[in-house]
């Protein structure tokens, strides 16, 4: 039999316990192949793998939830800060991401101490240019999708999708409960039909006459105009126009893709690692010319049909803190549900 001398044996278990930390968890519920390409760079710039665990959002919560601080995640990484915030009501989330290299790159509005923005997009309104006056736009706001004169003419998604969640919960905190209520009940009277299918569906009505406005996340449009959807929905993307709503006062309704510290991370520290990459000049590169999403650190411009179709010149809503969307999900729902928005 082979001896295993004592300096052998602490070289094999040095080997295997770096091998155990060289690695992050990351649950992740952004589905583009753009994603896995950037993680792939940053294991060959750290030697650090990254395991993804690809899956919907609601069923990577639900395990993050059940496995509790004995759980392998690391990281949640996610399309939506409102889906950031709620895990972080539910106690599955810690704090630690307040690294000098992430604290300088993204505004306070958009990060807290336990998850941070990795991508921008705003939920703006598109119009039909043949259909809508630019009188009837000027000065345009959100609070705007209630008035009467947009009776049978607004199309938006479920009340269910996180995005209107999102939307409705920033109004909320900035209006008031009560406001938003009635608010709510007015973009139900509004609307030209049933909510039904994704945000490049709510485009494309506009497109195909259904509707005159619709109100959708900005890098939908990019994403049609450059074909990865097909020519319909390119032809489509090109018969609408974008508006940015309350330029006068707070701001655009800005979101995040978010990435999160969970409970009990086993790789903390390349968890923090993993976020500090993805916030460097060459991944949100990466993310703007892939995902179309804005970019969240200043000294890196959008995607070219972005730029040219969206423009860059308009007033983000920097007073919203982003964490009140977790904080005010529930209510937002209260509302619609009670505004028959289906």
């Amino acid at each position: 039999m082979k001896k295993v001398t004592i300096s052998a044996l602490i070289t094999f278990l040095f080997a295997s316990t770096f091998a155990i930390a060289n690695e992050v968890n990351v649950f992740n519920a952004r589905h583009y192949k753009a994603d896995g390409e950037l993680y792939s760079k940053f294991t060959n710039k750290t030697g650090i793998k990254v395991n993804l665990i690809n899956g919907k959002s609601g069923a990577l919560e639900k395990r993050i939830l059940e496995e509790g601080a004995d759980g392998s995640a690391d990281l949640y990484i996610t399309a939506d800060a409102g889906r950031c915030g709620a895990m972080d009501s539910k106690g599955a989330l810690q704090g630690g991401l307040t690294s000098s290299a992430i604290s300088a790159a993204v505004p306070k509005s958009f990060r807290t101490s336990k998850w941070v923005g990795i991508a921008k997009r705003a939920r703006i309104i598109y119009y039909s240019p043949e259909r809508v006056t630019g009188a009837e736009l000027s000065g345009m706001t959100y609070e705007g999708l209630a008035d009467p004169k947009w009776k049978g003419r607004l199309v938006i998604r479920k009340s269910s999708n996180i995005y209107n969640k999102s939307l409705v919960a920033s109004l909320i905190k900035n209006n008031g409960k009560a406001a938003t209520a009635a608010w709510a009940e007015g973009v139900v009277a509004n609307m030209a039909r049933t909510p039904t299918g994704n945000d490049r569906a709510q485009i494309m009505a506009v497109a195909a006459g259904e509707a005159d406005i619709a109100v959708a996340n900005t890098y939908y449009l990019a994403l049609m105009l450059s074909g990865k959807k097909g020519a319909e929905q390119q032809e489509a993307a090109k018969k609408v126009k974008a508006f940015f709503p309350n330029q006068n006062d707070r701001g655009t309704h800005m979101n995040v893709s978010c990435a999160a510290l969970v409970k009990g991370a086993p790789n903390k520290d390349n968890a923090i690692k993993l976020v500090e990459f993805l916030l460097t000049p060459e991944s949100q590169e990466h993310f703007t010319n892939n995902t179309f999403e804005f970019p969240m650190i200043n000294g890196v411009s959008p995607s070219p049909l972005v730029v040219n179709n969206l423009g860059l010149d308009f007033k983000q809503d920097m007073k919203t803190k982003l964490s009140s969307y977790g904080k005010n999900q529930a209510a937002a729902v209260e509302v619609m549900t009670a505004a028959g928005w289906k």
